[in-house]
């Protein structure tokens, strides 16, 4: 019998819980308090907190990616759990009780997990350059099983501008098999449903609470589930979304300046990181920017500092307040303005932009594009373009959806710095106001707390502490 449901419901706040009749309920009959993020705000900084109980600086995920050093390379959306550095949640209880058992459906860094039982989007790589949608899942035998129920995962609506619920649903029926056939003393499920239409239309849209309506009605069997099974369900939120309103083209700044440098392959324009001077990997509304020569960096934060939609710019001595300071930040870390936040953007002319810029291509990217939400709304096309690619891929054929927009005036919401507005600040839910760590901790509790309500609401004890 699963002890603990801990669900990421990716932007739940104030503002979306008005609009989930379900999970408000279970708010009522037990706990509700703001959640204490971490910056960057973003999922893979944020949901390692609350599984290692440590800050970025701690655990050194300082992003949903960063510059690879050692490797000379830009990379975003890494899966390999070893990139996590300290204990997990579910490796603490281990300790106390080394029967304890783990699943998890969808959070970040699940392969190579030591969970009992994993299910993560893992597309198939072709031979020829397809991508086909498929999921990676441990123990094997529940692959088929998973697919059988369910279908394949829905790749193409788990990102990209076809996003919707279909991908959360799929989750949600995933972690409903386990629980009922599985023995997990810990079941943890992603329900990334809220990121898509408060990016695409802001938090503030009709679209935005008609999203909250929905993920509501899809994850209410879930919590009926849960209910029925006698499981303590936590649901977190690793983040609000706030309306944008500017974005911020930080790598070009850095060009103009001639610091950031490209080189040409087929007349379009690739960032060379090994020979910049500075760069930026933009992430939302952070930024690490990577300056080479430590004689740099102060001609670097006073030109970022200047630039409009810039908050702050830290250095390392800055870092620390945020438990940013890790090496694998970058020399400076920049957070945006309310509403502003930073475009990945290096090239001067659309024209010689990489080919990658068009399409849905988040490994490629050297950073984060939230326009990737979006068909082309300037190219009346685009969606006829994507329907025949994935003909396309049906039939066996390569394809590319080169039907992204390069204006990011299109994105209407954005996070990633600390939250200004309480509306759209992120929630901490639990059904069992009775525990004990509710004592002093009922307004805000931080993120990497989490881990210690997760060991108290499982019977293991929040005593045990990570290394």
């Amino acid at each position: 019998m699963t002890s603990v449901l801990l669900l990421d419901v990716v932007g739940m706040t104030p503002r979306t819980l008005a609009h989930m009749p379900r999970l408000s309920a279970l708010a009522a009959s037990g706990v509700q308090t703001g959640l204490g993020t971490v910056l960057p705000a973003v999922t893979c900084s944020v949901q390692s907190t609350m599984l290692t109980g440590r800050t970025p600086a701690g655990h050194g995920i300082v992003g949903n990616g960063w510059y690879f050093r050692d490797q000379g390379e830009v990379h975003l959306w890494r899966q390999h759990n070893a990139l996590v550095q300290g204990e997990k949640v579910w490796e603490t209880a281990r300790r106390q009780r080394p029967d304890f058992t783990a699943a998890n459906i969808g959070w970040w860094y699940a392969m190579g997990a030591s969970t009992d039982i994993t299910v993560t989007p893992r597309p198939v790589y072709h031979a020829d350059g397809r991508k086909s949608p498929d999921a990676y899942v441990r123990p094997p035998a529940l692959h088929d099983e998973l697919t059988g129920a369910l279908g394949e995962f829905p790749l193409f609506q788990y990102w990209g501008p076809t996003a919707s619920i279909a991908s959360t649903r799929w989750m949600v029926e995933a972690t409903r098999i386990i629980m009922r056939e599985q023995q997990s003393d810990l079941v943890m499920a992603y329900l990334p449903h809220l990121d898509y239409d408060l990016q695409r239309f802001g938090p503030e849209s009709v679209e935005a609470d008609r999203a909250a309506a929905e993920l509501d009605v899809v994850i209410t069997p879930l919590l009926d589930d849960a209910q029925a099974a006698g499981a303590t369900v936590i649901a977190v939120a690793e983040y609000g979304i706030e309306t944008a309103n500017r974005p911020v083209d930080i790598n070009r700044v850095l060009r103009a300046e001639g610091l950031l440098e490209v080189y040409e392959q087929q007349g379009r324009e690739q960032l060379d990181p090994w020979t910049s001077r500075a760069f930026a990997v933009a992430d939302h509304q952070v930024a690490h920017v990577y300056v080479v020569d430590p004689a740099d960096v102060d001609r670097v934060r006073d030109l970022l500092g200047q630039v409009p939609g810039v908050d702050e710019v830290l250095d390392r001595s800055a870092q620390q307040r945020y438990g940013l300071d890790h090496e694998r930040s970058g020399e400076l870390v920049v957070i945006a303005e309310p509403g502003a936040w930073f475009t990945y953007y290096y090239w001067l002319d659309d024209d010689r932009a990489p080919e990658f810029a068009r399409g849905v291509d988040i490994h490629r990217k050297p950073g984060y594009d939230p326009a990737e939400l979006f068909f082309d709304p300037a190219d009346r096309f685009a969606k006829a373009r994507a329907g025949l690619g994935l003909l396309r891929k049906k039939v066996g054929l390569r394809y590319a959806m080169n039907v992204v927009p390069l204006d990011p005036s299109w994105v209407r919401g954005t996070h990633g710095r600390l939250p200004d507005s309480k509306a759209d600040s992120p929630l901490l839910l639990c059904s069992d106001a009775a525990l004990p760590f509710w004592d002093g901790a009922r307004d805000t509790v931080p993120a990497a707390r989490v881990r210690d309500l997760v060991l108290q609401a499982a019977g293991v004890g929040a005593s045990v502490a990570t290394t």
